[in-house]
């Protein structure tokens, strides 16, 4: 598998990443209530122990999106229609759910290009496991953000594309920046392009509470791992002991959100920043929403970000089958 590093396309410059990291550190630790970007979750560590949580039995959406990708693979070459086409998925990870799509394409005859696109490249090392080799398939690796390598890609590229946001990953915007999301999106398509998208639908509580606060604590590990990475990359000291992780549903905002709190009264130096931060006992640093949808919720996106749901596939619990409108 060939894995591009867009340092090479002038696009990814490790220092800029770099200061850029330091700087939402500050100003997101200098916010009340404090804040940490979930973006920054998955360096090589988190993505592996991300990988993790997808499989643990209390960590339904990984389990339940990929029955109901098995359920329609074959269906989705059928509606394109094409003989070659670039499949393009965005944070790719371990690629354990694209393989049911790319396999379905593979079985109907038709020729893949296989772009997947992380930040991490070691969830492109990941991937190769995952990945029989097969005549009618190339896999190009772009460690990018997501539309830098978009971007990229289509330089390379003439065919009809399939975009994949799976994991209900547009669950990690909020209302106006999932929009704004999908309209970047859908003005990075040409006509009779396409893109397959997860949604999670709103659903017991219980069920949301255990799968975020999982029983072996790798949701825990995982969020912590941030602070390591603070640590390790910025010069933090951070002592991981002294904070804990917690998950919690809101119904107001129909999210999950999560959490990192400190257990007692400390100060937090970085030296990258050349400051201390204070932090009083079990004040909460905020990392992540993960967003919970109702079908007319979904309904109301597409339509204000330029998509058009395709009928001709069924919207099956999670997911919702959505092409360019233009």
């Amino acid at each position: 598998m060939e894995i591009t590093k867009l340092i090479d396309e002038g696009l990814f410059d490790e220092e800029a990443q770099k200061e850029q990291f330091a700087i939402d550190v500050l100003t997101g630790l200098c916010a009340k209530p404090k804040r940490l970007s979930a973006k920054y979750f998955y360096d090589d560590a988190g993505s592996e122990i991300f990988q993790q949580i997808t499989q643990h039995v209390d960590y339904y959406p990984t389990r339940t999106e990929f029955e109901i990708l098995d359920a329609i693979k074959n269906d989705i070459p059928k509606v394109i229609g094409e003989e070659e086409i670039d499949i393009i998925e965005l944070g790719a990870g371990d690629c354990h759910k694209s393989k049911l799509i790319l396999d379905g394409f593979l079985n109907a005859g038709c020729k893949v290009n296989f772009y997947p696109i992380d930040i991490s490249e070691q969830a492109m090392i990941l991937l190769q496991d995952n990945i029989a080799s097969h005549p009618n398939l190339t896999v190009h690796g772009v460690v990018a953000e997501y539309f830098d390598g978009l971007r990229l890609v289509r330089k390379k590229s003439s065919n009809k594309q399939l975009v994949l946001f799976l994991g209900s990953n547009i669950g990690n915007f909020d209302r106006v920046q999932n929009q704004g999301f999908l309209r970047r999106l859908w003005m990075s398509l040409n006509a009779g392009d396409f893109a397959l998208l997860g949604f999670d639908l709103k659903k017991d509580v219980g069920v949301l509470t255990a799968a975020y606060n999982d029983s072996s604590e790798l949701t825990k590990a995982f969020n912590l791992n941030l602070l390591t990475r603070i640590n390790r990359e910025l010069g933090g000291n951070f002592d991981i002991e002294k904070f804990q992780h917690f998950g919690v549903y809101s119904p107001i905002l129909g999210a999950m959100e999560s959490y990192v709190l400190a257990t007692e009264t400390q100060e937090v130096y970085i030296s990258e920043l050349k400051r201390s931060f204070h932090f009083e006992a079990f004040e909460p640093i905020h990392l992540e929403f993960s967003f919970k949808f109702l079908k007319s919720d979904i309904e109301y996106i597409c339509q204000k970000s330029g998509f058009t749901p395709l009928n001709t596939l069924p919207i099956l619990r999670n997911i919702l089958w959505i092409h360019s409108g233009r």
